[in-house]
């Protein structure tokens, strides 16, 4: 137990798991208060939860609020709609626009959790963020310099997500339940009787009704989805394409063509706005440069550092080698050729379980 009512804010999203970090912070003795951003607007809806997405439906809110009640601990709901638009929304549809796959977690998690809300947060004499992440963070003794660990459930680990966040930012974060499994979490959720205890995870990208990100898009900007030519690896065409945010690289279905053979897109030409397709051997690179590169466990290293990177949320960290360019860009090489390596997507370095850093793929 702690020896003083320090105040840490939880954003509680409505799930499980933020749920059951705030009843943690409880148990541990600490001042709890929790907030659920509102990041999209609320109209009436014959399905909530199908027009906002999980995430951003009233449902989930009214669930974080009988969790709140529950726990006993004041729970706020904060509009921050506009904010979202212009740290997520934007950059998300403006980066289909320009042929590359995003993350929109990662601002999410950078410029909204970990940014705005941590500045309120201070503003009310709280000392740290705590979020339902499976991720943990530790602090080096001898340098002072915070740390970032996966989840100890590796099948939920969610430190991807994070490796912008900055030593400030780290410092005040709380994960709660990284030390956790799901089941476990599950489990102290149905002994405190929590609402959420048995709620399904949500895979979709919060702010997407039905999962239908090309809808969305098209609602946004229907000007990004002109069609374009079809070509292969050689320059033939062979179709034509009817917008490329319909598209990602690595992708066989819904091409439209009769070729005889399977093909993937492995290339989106947003200047051009042409879509190439070739063959699964087409697919592999061992080569990949990142941008916005941000380094956790060290400063950016002047020789070339062995690394164990992951290309993607889903993706087992692969043996590779990373060196630090300048303009916050690094470039990673891989002992094996990777699949599908995708522009926008992150790429994360790890040594063991530790962050050593990440950025965004450039090319």
């Amino acid at each position: 137990m702690i020896t003083t009512m320090e105040r840490i804010v939880v954003g509680m999203s409505g799930g499980v798991d933020s749920s059951v970090a705030a009843a943690l912070l409880m148990e541990q003795g600490y001042d709890v208060v929790g907030v659920t951003l509102r990041v999209w607007p609320w109209r009436e809806a014959t399905d909530p939860v199908k027009r906002f997405g999980s995430c951003c439906s009233v449902q989930s809110l009214d669930d974080a609020r009988q969790v709140a009640r529950t726990l006993g601990i004041p729970h706020y709901l904060l509009n921050s709609e506009a904010e979202f638009a212009r740290s997520v929304i934007d950059p998300f549809v403006a980066a289909y626009a320009a042929g590359t796959t995003p993350v929109p977690c990662v601002a999410c998690n950078r410029d909204l959790k970990f940014g705005s809300l941590l500045a309120r947060a201070t503003a009310w004499d709280a000392t740290a963020i705590a979020t339902g992440h499976y991720a943990r963070v530790t602090r080096e003794e001898e340098t002072g310099r915070y740390l970032l660990w996966r989840g100890r459930d590796a099948q939920k680990d969610q430190s991807d997500f994070l490796w912008p966040l900055t030593q400030p930012q780290l410092a005040s974060a709380r994960f709660p339940v990284g030390d956790l499994s799901k089941a476990e979490v599950r489990e102290h959720a149905r002994r405190l009787g929590l609402v959420t205890a048995d709620k399904p995870e949500s895979q979709e990208i919060c702010f997407i009704p039905d999962d239908d990100y090309r809808g969305f898009l098209r609602r946004r900007d229907a000007s990004m989805f002109q069609p374009g030519p079809i070509v292969d690896t050689r320059g033939s065409r062979l179709g034509t394409h009817g917008g490329l945010p319909s598209y990602t690289i690595g992708q066989r279905k819904g091409l439209g063509l009769s070729t005889g053979r399977a093909l993937h897109v492995v290339d989106l030409d947003a200047e051009t706005n042409t879509l190439t397709v070739g063959d699964p051997a087409d697919l592999e690179r061992t080569r990949l440069l990142a941008a916005g590169v941000n380094f956790i466990a060290c400063d950016p290293p002047r020789e070339p550092m062995r690394v164990e990177a992951r290309i993607r949320h889903n993706h087992t960290p692969a043996p590779a080698t990373v060196r630090a360019l300048d303009d916050g860009r690094a470039e990673v090489v891989f002992d094996a050729p990777q699949r599908a390596v995708t522009p926008g997507q992150s790429v994360v370095w790890y040594r063991g379980d530790c962050v050593i850093g990440g950025g965004v793929i450039a090319r």
